[in-house]
């Protein structure tokens, strides 16, 4: 691992020696940020696999009812049939915090009076299979929209544990090992330094001994 250019001081030990705790700290609890977001990933992948496939399956139900009715009215009864919408809805959107991450929360209210009142037209001119399919949509939309914030809430969760991993390997493989490395190049350099002197003052200590007693120390 290539060392960090920087001045062999003990300042600057001192200033690495801080970021390395400061980095080993971040690193842990980047670690189990980490870890916690693959956990609450991996539920969330698992419920919303579950939702997907029961909305799927109610879809398709829907599907061919309204296959089945297309076949047993007319075309221009079917158009004339959906043609004026009663029941509609207003959609809200906020947010909830889910390990620092924001995602959204979708909610509806019917915009009449009565939820349950959801057919646009009379029975007497269409099938039973058009009433099921009807129906089949009004319960599936509540699933749809908890399904659309399910994926979203697993779109952002994906990249947060992506960036968060990124991170946690940037620290563990790259930033804390550069300031090892530099550490011990700073030691070692200090160390040498220490020695020089303290040859240095042997030397001058001998000299001085040998000026004031005329003799040289053994």
């Amino acid at each position: 691992m290539e060392r960090m250019n920087v001045n062999p001081t003990r300042m600057m030990l001192t200033s690495l020696k801080n970021r390395l705790k400061t980095a080993r700290r971040g690193h842990k609890l980047m670690k189990d940020k980490r870890d916690e977001l693959m956990k609450n990933f991996l539920e969330l992948a698992r419920e919303n696999g579950r939702l997907r496939q029961e909305v799927e399956q109610e879809l398709a139900v829907m599907y061919r009812g309204f296959e089945v009715a297309g076949a047993v009215m007319s075309a221009e009864d079917m158009d004339e049939a959906l043609m004026y919408p009663k029941q509609g809805v207003k959609l809200s959107v906020s947010q909830k915090d889910v390990m620092s991450v924001k995602v959204p929360v979708f909610d509806f209210e019917t915009t009449a009076k009565d939820p349950g009142d959801i057919f646009p037209y009379g029975f007497t001119e269409t099938s039973g299979e058009l009433d099921q399919s009807i129906l089949a949509v009004s319960q599936a939309f509540p699933k749809l929209l908890d399904l659309a914030a399910r994926e979203k809430e697993v779109q952002l969760l994906a990249a947060e544990l992506e960036k968060t991993r990124r991170r946690v390997n940037a620290l563990e493989y790259v930033m804390i090992p550069r300031l090892e490395v530099t550490i011990r190049y700073i030691q070692m350099k200090l160390d040498e330094a220490e020695r020089g002197n303290q040859t240095r003052l042997m030397k001058v200590k001998d000299m001085v001994l040998e000026d004031a007693h005329h003799y040289e120390q053994t």
